[in-house]
């Protein structure tokens, strides 16, 4: 087991803990924004169509019931402007996290394949490469990566840490790029549903792809556009040549997502109404804490869309860590995401809106 764990880095958040000690010593208690975790209630008919599907005594199957295939393919086509989209080229996850980790370790990468990611970045894209043996690193424009023994690129837009939107001129020479050397492409587009400065637009749109999705493969998430987190449900939208043997894969590695929870994505992509109230929330909480950020003396970078303000007092950011936990605020240090993050900390959206008063109030 050792020789497994000691590829991996230590994990990021135990070194928080100390901070979080400190700000759930404030007397009004601790207003959590590091995480990110939605606190927000399951919208009621998601949460009506998983207890309808509680009797569920048999197993559920890797690809999804064809109910939750056409609820996929229907919102990829509606949201995204995806045409063409059938079932094989659409597949459930159990949640996005685990489909970064183990992606190179079911693509068959290993010693002398190279993973690139954003030099700012969600840390599991490397834990992912680190699993599989793989080398792995980092970009500011994928298109100055030397391509030989490149496998797999990972474009995340919107951003986690940062916000940034990929504009989709850039998207669409990137896509080129990797086609012309062969470069499989999977797009992390888990909070493109919630633009605010600027509207993501996914690798599956005509527009970006030229109309083929050989190549290409979508990851999105209901995690936030639907509080869905504690689900585990996501899936995967793009080049069926890359869907059909990573689906054999999951089959006998028995990832599968439980049949209530397919009920119950099912219900989530066919309703838009509950998505725009849940923008609505977030877009009040981001307001006041990029206001109160501000006023505060910082300078707030990109976050023109996702869950997060990446946000900066030109200091160290276990500084700006342990500033705000001396205030009750509990926020993520940048360096989590790379070492060009060392002088940001990444402020989540998501605590409820008594807790983001009580971090307005501080901040001032």
């Amino acid at each position: 087991m050792s020789a497994v764990s000691d590829r991996l880095p230590t994990f990021p958040w135990d070194k928080l803990e100390p901070y979080k000690k400190t700000a759930a010593a404030h007397p009004d208690g601790i207003v959590d924004l590091s995480v990110g975790t939605p606190v927000d209630p399951v919208p009621d008919l998601i949460q009506k169509a998983l207890i309808d599907a509680a009797d569920s005594p048999g197993y559920p199957t890797v690809w999804g019931t064809p109910a939750l295939r056409d609820a996929i393919t229907g919102w990829v086509g509606r949201r995204l402007g995806a045409r063409d989209v059938t079932h094989r080229h659409v597949l459930p996850i159990v949640g996005s996290k685990e489909l970064v980790a183990w992606l190179p370790t079911q693509l068959g990468l290993g010693p002398g394949d190279r993973v690139a990611y954003p030099r700012l970045a969600y840390p599991t894209y490397e834990v992912g490469a680190r699993l599989a043996r793989a080398e792995y690193e980092v970009y500011d424009d994928p298109r100055d990566l030397d391509p030989a023994g490149l496998k797999l690129l990972w474009l995340n837009s919107p951003s986690n840490p940062t916000g940034r939107v990929l504009p989709q001129r850039e998207l669409t020479e990137i896509v080129a790029w990797a086609r012309d050397h062969g470069i499989l492409v999977f797009s992390d587009e888990c909070y493109l549903e919630l633009g605010w400065e600027a509207d993501p637009v996914s690798v599956l749109h005509p527009d970006v792809n030229g109309g083929s999705y050989d190549g290409l493969v979508a990851v999105h998430s209901l995690s936030k556009r639907s509080n869905l987190a504690g689900y585990r449900a996501a899936f995967l939208t793009g080049d069926p040549a890359v869907l059909g043997p990573l689906l054999e894969i999951r089959k006998h590695g028995g990832m599968m997502t439980s049949a209530p929870t397919q009920a119950a994505v099912v219900a989530a992509l066919s309703d838009d109404t509950h998505v725009q109230e849940q923008r609505e929330r977030y877009a009040a909480r981001r307001t006041a804490l990029r206001g109160a950020l501000l006023s505060h003396g910082f300078r707030i970078e990109h976050s023109e869309a996702s869950l997060y303000l990446w946000a900066t007092r030109d200091e160290s950011c276990w500084q700006t860590v342990a500033h705000l936990a001396d205030l009750g605020i509990l926020v993520a240090p940048g360096d989590f995401y790379g070492e060009a993050g060392e002088n940001f900390v990444r402020v989540a959206l998501t605590a409820t809106d008594e807790r983001v008063r009580a971090a307005v109030e501080r901040l001032s």
